[in-house]
């Protein structure tokens, strides 16, 4: 309703001007009786108030529709009325939806290509990176110490991307089932001994290995991981110990990774989940992408896992993952 005088007051105030206007040269003809002008001024006014009857209650439904919130995008393209601007209003918005349609389908299909290139670039290349990590195992000499750190870091990005990518589909690539928490701990940390020789940063685990939890054990492996290379790249030089602890809190289980390192400035806290965020740390290692925390949220999230983090500046960084528990420690 308010929709329809909007737009009727511009008209009624033309038709206002003009109803005093015909009064005027009314006056100037001759006609100086009074009810001959009131009739004439009641009968325009009768006849303007019928056509905005008229026009109300064919475009009624086209009004109501206009102020309505639609459900879909499919929905506010599908407008009611016979009236000639509604039906042509309707035939313009259901073009353009056709349209939209079309392009947002040819955007998925380029997308969907992408992806899969993506994946299939990371594997072949994950090949000749697992071959050269085996050769290098059996040299002794510390000239291959930095080789073999260099191929961890590839293989990291290459996990960064793929899993980046595959985050576009989560709900086609993952399974939710009982995963015993200690046995995924230990198979993680297991992955990551090379860093943590490097770095010479040890992980003190106490993870129940009886603690059972509700999860895709895929994708927590890789947000461990994640929240593992962190704690040890941030504590080289200023801790030699990472604390990773588990226990139960009613229904949950909470995973709490500590460590001693450098921390977080507090004006980087609130942002450490933003996607390409590296903050003053970042910038200071030179080997942070702002991708992994972002993940580790997005995972955790899409999991049904909170994720919480504190951080003091000099005093290290200790982060929290909340997650349902399948069955309690016996």
């Amino acid at each position: 309703m308010k929709l329809f005088w909007r737009e009727q007051t511009p008209l009624i105030l033309l038709y206002a001007a003009q109803l005093l206007l015909t009064g005027y040269l009314c006056r100037l003809s001759g006609v100086r009786n009074p009810f001959d002008l009131a009739y004439i001024a009641l009968v325009s006014t009768a006849l303007f108030a019928l056509y905005l009857i008229f026009r109300y209650v064919r475009h009624i439904r086209f009004y109501r529709r206009l102020a309505a919130r639609s459900a879909s995008l499919a929905e506010s393209a599908e407008f009611v009325g016979n009236a000639p601007l509604a039906e042509a209003l309707g035939h313009l918005l259901q073009r353009n939806y056709r349209l939209y349609q079309e392009e947002l389908g040819q955007s998925r299909r380029k997308l969907g290509d992408q992806i899969t290139f993506i994946h299939q670039w990371v594997h072949q290349m994950k090949t000749p990176l697992s071959v050269m990590h085996l050769a290098l195992r059996q040299e002794p000499d510390p000239f291959f110490d930095g080789l073999r750190e260099e191929i961890d870091k590839l293989k990291k990005g290459l996990d960064t991307v793929l899993y980046t990518s595959r985050l576009e589909a989560f709900e086609q690539d993952f399974a939710v089932e009982p995963v015993l928490l200690g046995r995924l701990v230990g198979t993680v940390t297991a992955e990551h001994k090379n860093l943590c020789i490097r770095h010479r940063v040890f992980p003190d685990i106490r993870v129940d290995d009886r603690l059972t939890i509700l999860t895709d054990e895929k994708w927590l492996a890789f947000a461990i991981g994640q929240l593992l290379t962190n704690a040890v790249r941030y504590s080289a030089g200023t801790s030699s110990r990472m604390e990773i602890a588990a226990d139960m809190q009613g229904r949950e289980a909470c995973l709490e990774i500590r460590d001693s390192g450098v921390g977080i400035p507090g004006g980087d806290l609130g942002r450490v989940f933003d996607p390409y965020f590296t903050g003053e740390n970042g910038r200071r290692f030179g080997e942070s992408t702002g991708m992994g925390l972002y993940l580790v949220r997005e995972i955790a999230a899409r999991l049904g896992h909170r994720i919480e983090i504190e951080s003091r500046q000099g005093q290290g960084t200790t982060v929290r993952l909340w997650m349902n528990l399948a069955g309690e420690a016996r």
